[in-house]
């Protein structure tokens, strides 16, 4: 089948599988179809066509794309090696990327469960969804604090709490188990698990950070703790972006007796344990650092080590889009000083010119 053909394919069934996604059950044919994989494709190389493996694949698209798809019909699929290599930002992680091949069927197994997962999830769940992200959920953070403190006419107290490991201690079995409650078509839990047991950070632990369908797999994991949270401890005021959770209360004494039993549910129903040294509980009169910010009642300020990290990235490379994206995140904080150094070490007449900023 010729490339075109593919993509014109992809394109009239786009509608078709927004409404298969809707549907109350997942067919397997519908996420191994030639026309997903195709559509999974243009999601997958927006912005990588330059890339040596991406642009080697690309030379005989149509068959590699085919060769996949007979490969999980048939179900003679292995997913391949990683490729590790180590990132320093915000702090050393090991990132694991997979080969083209099989990032494509991340992206289509991606596109069809992202809709199914997405609104089982619990509100205030703030990482790796649509519409979502930092930002809201700093400004939900702010919206439940006001209420808390009822304006901040009284003390607001924050439990701050953060997983050891995250990622590298999710439980394969567990996972399994968690993944059958939601989907019981046997061909897609067989296709789920090459996946998961696609990488190992110890014996059967462990998600790679560089797969797309990690991040949809941790949400879907800790669903179970959002659960607990929000019907058995009837906890109203939490957020969670990753393994980073708040709660919020106007008494200090019943965020203390929530950190045996939310350690415990971890342990007990996901194998994960809390960071030791990352649960804390303080008032937002003092400030709460939260996802890179540190926030008080009437101002927020920019993290130390993000500040930092910020002046050394762009010091190293003070491109337009680098310098861009921090500008755009420093306005939703008191981050003046820090705006005019990178301003300052960029070309300030051009990201005056094309971001519009203020002297």
């Amino acid at each position: 089948m010729s490339l075109s053909l593919s993509l014109s394919l992809s394109l009239s069934l786009s509608l078709s599988l927004d409404c298969a996604a809707k549907l109350s059950f997942i067919v397997f044919e519908t996420i191994i179809s030639f026309e997903n994989l195709c559509a999974a494709w243009q999601e997958f190389v927006c912005g990588k066509k330059a890339k040596k493996d991406v642009a080697e694949f690309s030379l005989n698209l149509s068959a590699n794309l085919y060769t996949l798809h007979e490969d999980l019909k048939n179900k003679t699929y292995e997913h391949g090696a990683y490729h590790a290599f180590g990132i320093s930002d915000p702090k050393p992680r090991s990132i694991h990327k997979a080969t083209v091949r099989d990032r494509v069927l991340h992206h289509a197994i991606y596109r069809i469960l992202y809709p199914h997962f997405d609104k089982k999830f619990a509100h205030d769940i703030y990482s790796c969804r649509n519409d979502k992200g930092v930002h809201r959920a700093v400004r939900r953070f702010y919206d439940f604090a006001r209420k808390v403190s009822k304006n901040n006419t009284r003390t607001c107290w924050v439990l701050k709490c953060d997983i050891r490991k995250f990622f590298a201690s999710v439980d394969h079995p567990s996972l399994m188990q968690v993944v059958e409650r939601h989907i019981p078509e046997k061909d897609i839990l067989w296709l789920l698990g090459k996946v998961i047991d696609s990488f190992e950070s110890s014996p059967r632990r462990g998600l790679p950070l560089g797969n797309l369908t990690s991040q949809l797999l941790v949400n879907v994991y800790m669903n179970e703790f959002d659960r607990y949270v929000k019907h058995d401890l009837r906890e109203k005021y939490y957020i969670r972006y990753a393994d980073d959770f708040v709660f919020f209360s106007a008494d200090r004494m019943q965020l203390e007796a929530l950190i045996p039993q939310i350690g415990n549910f971890l342990d007990r129903a996901l194998k994960l344990s809390l960071h030791p040294r990352k649960v804390s509980i303080g008032t937002w009169a003092s400030g709460v650092d939260f996802l890179g910010w540190i926030c008080f009642p009437d101002h927020r300020v920019l993290r130390t080590t993000t500040k930092r990290r910020a002046l050394k990235l762009v010091i190293a490379d003070p491109n337009l889009p680098r310098v861009a994206s921090y500008l755009g995140m420093l306005r939703h904080g008191n981050a003046k000083g820090i705006e005019r150094k990178i301003c300052e070490i960029a070309d300030r007449d051009k990201i005056k010119m094309k971001n519009k900023i203020p002297d």
